[in-house]
């Protein structure tokens, strides 16, 4: 009997998907790390190829997969508008045939298994801030919807395998996360607004700035992702997973220029179709059923994510 933890990242080589990576191989754990490169990256695991229990392989998870396993992060799919509008067929596709390929596995495996779900499940919200009983303002014909529909019909895959074939599961809904290995052009706002601040070129707010979100720091929700899985068998979620702390975007902006002592000035631009007004966490689930909330605050989290993307725009 193994008496090492096999875990499967997908999506691995991602932003979240290698600091998860990372956190788990300081647990002990053998990681068996997947991607297929598509907005994920070599670099941010390169630091780990060299560790005797980590094992990177590139798989798309729309293939099915065989491999021995105890625990499944699905973290695998584009997950900014930029991504996964550019192949929107394929998005849909990593979410709905991803979840069904990682469950079988799972089945066949006994794994207990997470899936990275979204706060975009919730749509355009009528509810503030959003509870995982919320079933959400979605519009499923719009340029958005091959994300937001694509994870709410893998949340649903997961608790129909859940009901029918008493699976393991976890559902996490991730809210607005940010941190080093972020993409540089994935059209975040946070990314944005630090390459174009670090760059000196105006800082582009869209609609009236006024519209809100909650940032949490990579790291904290690293932390949310790993209680979840290891809580007692019977939290399956969803749980939602962010920073409650809510800022407009154009105070995000401001901190931005602050914080880089930048000359940059903001414009304005219209609103993309589709776009959340709004958008916060109630955490009070994670909270009393995982114990856990986030720790690190948004200027403090800039801090460290402005260092990385100001090393980064002087080595390209």
């Amino acid at each position: 009997m193994h008496l090492t933890n096999r875990v499967l990242v997908t999506g691995g080589a991602g932003f979240i998907g290698s600091h998860l990576c990372e956190a788990l191989l300081e647990t002990g754990a053998e990681v068996l790390c997947l991607d297929n490169f598509f907005t994920g990256a070599r670099s941010n695991v390169a630091h780990l190829l060299s560790h005797p229990r980590f094992e990177l392989m590139r798989h798309d998870v729309t293939m099915p997969l065989f491999v021995e396993i105890d625990q499944i992060y699905n973290m695998a799919c584009p997950a900014s508008p930029v991504h996964y509008q550019y192949d929107p067929v394929q998005t849909t596709k990593t979410s709905v045939h991803g979840a069904i390929n990682m469950l079988g596995l799972a089945k066949r495996t006994g794994a207990r298994i997470l899936q990275a779900s979204t706060s975009e499940v919730y749509g355009d919200p009528d509810v503030h801030p959003q509870q995982e009983d919320y079933w959400g303002n979605v519009n499923p014909i719009g340029p958005r919807s091959c994300y937001d529909e694509g994870k709410r019909c893998a949340e649903t895959l997961f608790f129909d395998y859940y009901r029918q074939h008493q699976l393991d599961i976890k559902v996490a809904r991730i809210f607005n996360t940010y941190g080093p290995r972020m993409h540089p052009n994935d059209g975040r706002v946070v990314s944005n607004f630090i390459v174009q601040a670090l760059q000196g070129e105006d800082i582009t707010l869209y609609g009236d700035g006024q519209q809100t979100r909650s940032f949490c720091y990579v790291d904290d929700l690293v932390k949310g992702l790993m209680s979840l899985m290891n809580s007692p068998e019977g939290v399956t979620g969803p749980i939602n997973l962010g920073n409650p702390g809510e800022f407009t975007i154009k105070e995000l902006a401001e901190q931005v220029i602050e914080l880089t002592g930048s000359i940059s000035k903001l414009t304005h631009k219209p609103l993309p179709q589709d776009d959340p007004r709004k958008r916060r966490p109630d955490i009070t689930r994670a909270r009393e059923q995982l114990n856990w909330g986030p720790s690190v605050a948004l200027n403090e989290g800039l801090v460290k994510t402005i260092a990385y993307f100001d090393e980064l725009l002087k080595t390209t």
